[in-house]
């Protein structure tokens, strides 16, 4: 958590951030003399204005912030309005997980506007609102949107400096085939069970079960991440029991500390989400048994029930992701393997031409591009090579794979880095080379695949340009790097290189 790298100390500033923005919604719904019960959701709602919204640029940002209560207030209404009819307040509720997971295809806006929806209904059931305080939760919510947003985008706008970092277009597909999709059926699947076992556990607090499922999920697309984010909730959580009861206990709703505890706990899940979920879910944990606290209903044997029905909700999500559709993280990782490599023959063919004299080929963005998808290789393959998986030898070709591919971006840097010199000069060879590369990459997505030589040159001198010499030594190395890929990734169906 401490040891993680923050560049331009970024984490710590929005963590910040986030704590002045989330004090300075809740001042506001207090001093508008709200009640208790609308001051905790002017404060969840701002959390979660300054946690979801992360779209690519600071105009997309405050479009999706001020689409955030035209998705929350129907929300707000139907849970309130459901709130004391069971079934049909649990069939609403199974509703919001699927439009709010099935959103996500629309991207970064859709990812944050569907949880903004889901959780105006999970907050209707922490603070069992009733429908006749409608009217000061949508005042709540309006005057969160609005601090919040004067925070971001006004006094702290961190993003026009430091834009938050880019993500490669999603995998995509039809129908059932697009990995978003599915996983809208295996969320709506897995809160159904969490619900269902939930409610046996507890008829009140029985939204712990569905709110574990939910947030198992997000941000995870594969069956091996959506397993590890479970056992990581689970740990988190089991943490969090443990300070809560050396800590919100014995605070007992106190005001002044239990307002000053929860500003740490905003810093912490801010600061820890990126390096790690745990600690995230570790402050979570708290701070929901400081507000439990501060409505005066904190005592030890609702912490262990909070500990049972996350247990509930990571089972759940557990047997979702095994049968509901499941997409392996086989297939995931594959899927950016085969882009990360398509993106290397594309970049080794903007060199090429950059070398040869084209001013308008430029790989500089495919290397950045190259920079994404490897980050989404590890993130998928981050199940296997976990201190704590059993599958030795998928771990060891998992960490193969990873290393070659970084040897790969590396070599592709140094390439794009040498046709940028102007006076690089081409000689025959490199084109070759080059052919090689791409033959390298074309056998490994496409194998057994045949693909044209390269064109017939007559013989030259070489040039023997030191810009050159360092071009073939890079593509010399980038085809080595290829070829020992073929190892880790063609292996026979009953030992396949990653699998969940």
């Amino acid at each position: 958590m401490f040891s993680a790298p923050d560049p331009g100390l970024l984490r710590l500033r929005v963590s910040t951030r986030a704590v002045i923005g989330v004090g300075l919604s809740v001042a506001a719904a207090e001093l508008a003399g709200l009640s208790l019960t609308a001051s905790i959701t002017a404060g969840l709602a701002a959390l979660l204005a300054l946690f979801t919204v992360q779209d690519a640029t600071v105009r997309r940002q405050v479009v999706t912030t001020a689409l955030l209560p035209l998705a929350g207030f129907p929300v707000l209404a139907l849970a309130t309005a459901l709130h004391e009819h069971p079934l049909p307040r649990d069939l609403a509720f199974l509703l919001v997980v699927f439009c709010g997971a099935y959103a996500r295809r629309w991207g970064p806006r859709g990812h944050a506007l569907g949880i903004f929806a889901f959780m105006q209904f999970f907050a209707t059931q922490f603070l069992h609102a009733q429908p006749s305080q409608l009217p000061e939760l949508y005042a709540a919510v309006a005057l969160a949107v609005a601090a919040s947003s004067a925070v971001r985008f006004g006094a702290w706008c961190i993003e026009r400096r430091t834009p938050p970092p880019a993500a490669p277009a999603p995998l995509t597909g039809r129908r059932l085939a697009r990995p978003t999709t599915r996983q809208a059926f295996q969320v709506t699947a897995a809160c159904a069970f969490a619900l269902a076992l939930g409610q046996l556990l507890s008829q009140e607090r029985w939204y712990w079960a569905v709110g574990t499922a939910w947030w198992i999920f997000v941000n995870t697309t594969a069956r091996g991440e959506t397993l590890v984010r479970g056992f990581r909730r689970v740990l988190g959580t089991v943490a969090g029991i443990a300070a809560g009861l050396l800590i919100a206990v014995p605070v007992a709703g106190s005001p002044a500390p239990t307002a000053a505890l929860v500003a740490v706990c905003v810093f912490g899940i801010f600061y820890t989400a990126a390096p790690s979920y745990s600690w995230m879910m570790f402050f979570v944990t708290v701070m929901a048994g400081l507000l439990y606290g501060l409505l005066g209903v904190l005592h030890p044997g609702l912490l262990l029930l909070r500990f049972e029905e996350t247990a509930v909700g990571a089972l759940g999500a557990a047997v979702a992701v095994a049968v509901v559709l499941p997409v392996t993280t086989h297939g995931t990782t594959n899927a950016w393997i085969q882009r990360a490599l398509h993106c290397v023959r594309a970049c080794t063919a903007d060199a090429a031409r950059r070398l040869a004299g084209d001013t308008a080929a430029d790989p500089a963005p495919r290397v950045a591009e190259l920079e994404l998808l490897l980050g989404r290789v590890r993130h998928t393959l981050a199940p296997l090579v976990h201190p704590l998986s059993p599958l030795r030898a998928r771990k060891a070709r998992a960490r193969q794979v990873i290393a070659l591919l970084d040897d790969c971006a590396r070599l592709v840097r140094a390439l794009a880095s040498v046709a940028a010199d102007p006076d690089a000069s081409h000689d025959a060879r490199l084109a070759a080379a080059c052919w090689r590369v791409e033959a390298a990459v074309e056998a490994l997505v496409s194998p057994g695949a045949e693909i044209e030589g390269p064109p017939v040159q007559p013989v030259q001198a070489p040039a023997h340009h030191p810009g050159a010499e360092a071009a073939l030594s890079h593509l010399h190395e980038l085809e080595q790097a290829l070829a020992e890929l073929a190892t880790p990734l063609r292996t026979s169906p009953r030992a396949p290189v990653v699998s969940a």
